[in-house]
């Protein structure tokens, strides 16, 4: 399929680029470092090889999340911000941007976003996870973003009625004991969809989308599992009649229908596309790579080829995000 538009592919600048050596082995860090700082050679010819017509470029994971010092993740948001426009403002016709934010403090962030986005011309953000702040139990007490205190910010997203991407990070050390003795399950074989889902149900969980049911969240790697799990989600122990403990006013599978959006990157199989969009329907789901840490040949070659509807491929390869994202 020609002219498909990829969302979660993702970039550096020098002061982040290190957050991502542990991601492969040592033997393969120079072309993904590569990978990561190239946007306008390498990165292009790809594109153009496959078939994808737009980028959504956004900053490589954690960065500023896990910048514990405020004024640094904010200065660290800004410059990437800053470069990010640069670059796309070279080949606007094929990239477009995702905000980095220094949700360490939600003012902050608000009013980056509103930066990006009203002056920039950012079509939404990509966050890393969950924030850790110095000023707030050292950096190790974690901030999701359904606490009380991000509300406001929230507000300010839907005031600029933007998508919100959120994106894995792993665990710190003292929450992944679980995994001792088995670091290979860290990362995107299991931890990063934990960490995520779990982030992602605090949400739909928290009353956040009937404070402000226009939201829309985009989860990657086809819904960090969560499609699979609606139904037990809302209908564990049915035969006790109480109502669910949480603030939300609604069921699990109704907020992850109507406020959230999944991408196939780095999940190329043709099963997970079909159950996805038997749970949410294809309008619901965006194609996506995962550059650099996946190929876009291996993204592009199974979703041209995969067992879908011709009408489905269009939507979840271009059409959907042109919609989410006001592509035009």
């Amino acid at each position: 399929m020609q002219g498909k538009i990829a969302l979660e592919e993702h970039f550096a600048i020098p002061e982040t680029l290190m957050d991502s050596a542990g991601f492969v082995p040592p033997s393969y860090w120079k072309e993904l470092e590569h990978r990561l700082l190239d946007i306008q050679d390498t990165r292009l010819k790809e594109m153009d090889k496959h078939g994808i017509e737009t980028m959504i470029l956004s900053l490589n994971a954690p960065a500023v999340q896990a910048i514990t010092d405020r004024k640094r993740a904010i200065e660290i948001a800004r410059r990437a911000n800053d470069v990010l426009a640069e670059e796309c403002a070279k080949r606007p016709d094929r990239f477009r941007a995702f905000a980095a934010l220094p949700l360490q403090d939600p003012e902050a962030a608000a009013a980056e976003l509103n930066r990006c986005v009203t002056d920039l011309g950012f079509v939404g953000a990509l966050i890393n996870g969950f924030s850790q702040d110095a000023e707030q139990g050292g950096g190790e007490e974690l901030l999701y973003y359904d606490l009380p205190q991000y509300r406001p910010f929230w507000a300010e997203v839907a005031k600029l009625d933007v998508p919100f991407y959120l994106h894995p990070r792993n665990p710190l050390p003292r929450d992944a004991r679980i995994y001792d003795g088995h670091p290979w399950l860290l990362g995107p074989t299991w931890a990063f969809a934990q960490e995520t889902a779990v982030h992602a149900l605090r949400l739909m969980a928290s009353g956040l989308f009937d404070d402000h049911p226009s939201l829309q969240i985009v989860l990657g790697h086809m819904g960090e599992g969560i499609p699979y799990m609606l139904w037990r989600l809302d209908h564990r122990n049915a035969w006790v009649k109480t109502p669910p403990k949480y603030p939300a006013k609604r069921k699990f599978a109704e907020y992850f229908t109507e406020n959230f959006h999944i991408t196939t990157s780095g999940n190329f199989r043709t099963q997970t596309l079909i159950d996805a969009i038997l749970e949410l329907g294809a309008d619901r789901i965006l194609f996506s790579t995962d550059w650099p840490f996946e190929n876009v040949d291996h993204a592009s070659d199974w979703f041209n080829a995969t067992s879908i509807a011709e009408a489905d491929r269009r939507k979840i390869g271009r059409t959907n995000a042109q919609k989410l994202f006001k592509l035009g």
